[in-house]
């Protein structure tokens, strides 16, 4: 997907009249069957609020998973569950203590309230009166994906897609696919009086495809997905999956070693911005700052990157699978500038990490579910575009390597370090793309990386929408985007064909 970037207008927010009936919906389907109210929840923050906290806050979720897998023909497996809890949190200085329970009752509340002011100071702190509603952002209809298609419809959209794949290429030996969709509510209510919900649709198509000939079997994979509902599988999309997927895996039958040793490194557009996401995301998160754990700790206003690299975190875009109305802790997201123009400006914040560094909270406090603390995470995380065309890039490498996809990787908060392999990736001769490889893998260490970027393209571009991010254990969906960028001197690992 490529994107017409780079100042986009700031997001209408969701009218309050929408607002309040979000809220509305939220409280039926959460508070009614417990025969909660908003006077009840204020008399829990209360009753946390005895003791000397800095804030504290009720995370409310109920969720619906469904998942659909095909292989050899067959789909093959069909799940589907139910989340539903409330996570209860207290914060003073830099502890939380944290309780939850999936049984939404005014009886497991007080029980947790009481379980999490122990870590409070001796004195009573003030809690604001609950408001209808906080700041939100509309930016996907609130829809339930689930209900968007018949269970036989779902098969059937995987069936179609095996069809695409097998029509392109009588080298295919196996296709597997797989459907997953999720309607998930929140809601937030808040010691300092905000009330804020969201209705959060999700959809993801993942495309595995195997060829063979003359004994060599390569892979290859696509999909995408967003805050969507299935409608947005049109047979097109499903055609353009399986025909990247099938074009990947058989580029890979005629790909040769890949060259090793330090290089100049092209990195296509869209995908390849997972590095980015890794190697230099992760160590923007406010908490690891704060700690002093990242390799850009105490470096606002400094240079870490070349001249021509700005990184922005948007969670603003609409219907992107890194997005939201609002936070995990009721923040409406935002557009936060993490380096422009190569000179760091600020890291990504939650409401505690923000709160003990004396910044604003930047919309980034997230968490997987109900029964798990906030922390600053990634959203959609893209470097702008620049002013050169793709071809004058490659063009003005004598000998190098094209990154146009990677698979999985490897990175070191603390050090930077990282290590990609590349899913797809081509020799640079005489300026040309000249011949596959496979096995290269990329060394490096990321604000070492920035410095090193020597020209960025005009052509950004942001993944499909099949990403998800994992750290200490918790995993939440993320975007990231890129244009085409040139690296100089970057670590190349090779292996055999």
């Amino acid at each position: 997907m490529t994107f017409d970037f780079p100042s986009p207008p700031a997001p209408d927010p969701t009218p309050p009249v929408v607002a309040a009936a979000m809220v509305a919906d939220a409280e039926r389907l959460l508070l009614a069957p417990g025969e909660l109210d908003q006077e009840q929840l204020s008399r829990v923050l209360a009753g946390i609020h005895h003791h000397d906290v800095d804030f504290a806050d009720l995370y409310f979720q109920h969720a619906r998973f469904e998942s659909w897998s095909l292989e050899e023909g067959t789909v093959k497996s069909g799940t589907f569950s139910i989340d539903r809890g409330v996570g209860v949190r207290a914060v003073t200085r830099d502890k939380q203590a944290f309780a939850y329970s999936d049984d939404i009752s005014l009886g497991a509340l007080t029980e947790a309230a009481q379980a999490v002011r122990a870590i409070a100071r001796q004195g009573q702190s003030a809690v604001a009166p609950l408001r209808r509603h906080g700041e939100a952002h509309a930016l996907y209809a609130p829809i339930d994906p689930l209900a968007s298609l018949t269970e036989r419809a779902k098969v059937a959209l995987l069936e179609r897609l095996e069809a695409h794949v097998r029509a392109l290429d009588p080298r295919v030996t196996q296709v597997m696919a797989s459907l997953a969709g999720e309607h998930e509510t929140i809601l937030v209510v808040r010691s300092d009086g905000v009330v804020v919900a969201d209705v959060r649709p999700l959809v993801r198509m993942s495309l595995s495809v195997i060829v063979e000939d003359n004994g060599r079997r390569e892979r290859g994979s696509a999909g995408g997905g967003g805050r969507v509902d299935y409608g947005h599988f049109t047979d097109a999309r499903l055609a353009g999956y399986a025909r990247e997927a099938v074009a990947q895996a058989v580029l890979n039958l005629a790909a040769g070693a890949a060259p090793a040793g330090p290089m100049t490194v092209v990195l296509g557009p869209g995908w390849p911005g997972i590095l980015l996401h890794e190697a230099i995301g992760h160590g923007l998160e406010g908490d690891f700052n704060r700690k002093g754990t990242s390799a850009f700790c105490g470096r606002i206003g400094q240079r870490v990157a070349a001249p021509g690299v700005t990184v922005v975190d948007d969670g603003t875009f609409a219907d992107r699978r890194g997005s939201l109305n609002v936070d995990d802790e009721g923040s409406p997201t935002r557009r936060t500038v993490l380096i422009e123009d190569g000179v760091l400006q600020g890291y990504l914040q939650d409401r505690l990490n923000g709160r003990l560094m004396r910044t604003a909270p930047t919309g980034n406090g997230r968490r997987e579910s109900f029964a798990h603390l906030p922390m600053p995470r990634m959203t959609n995380t893209v470097m702008l575009a620049g002013e050169r065309d793709p071809a004058e890039i490659i063009a003005s490498v004598a000998s190098g390597l094209y990154a146009a996809n990677f698979g999985g990787g490897q990175v070191d908060i603390t050090s930077g370090k990282f290590v990609f392999s590349t899913a797809e990736a081509w020799r640079i001769e005489g300026g040309k793309l000249t011949s596959p490889v496979k096995g290269a893998t990329l060394i490096g260490h990321g604000p070492d990386a920035l410095t090193r970027v020597s020209m960025v393209g005009n052509d950004l571009a942001l993944d499909a929408g099949v990403g998800t991010c994992g750290k200490d254990g918790q995993s939440v969906p993320v975007g990231v985007g890129q244009p085409t960028l040139r690296i100089d001197g970057l670590t190349v690992g090779g292996s055999a064909s």
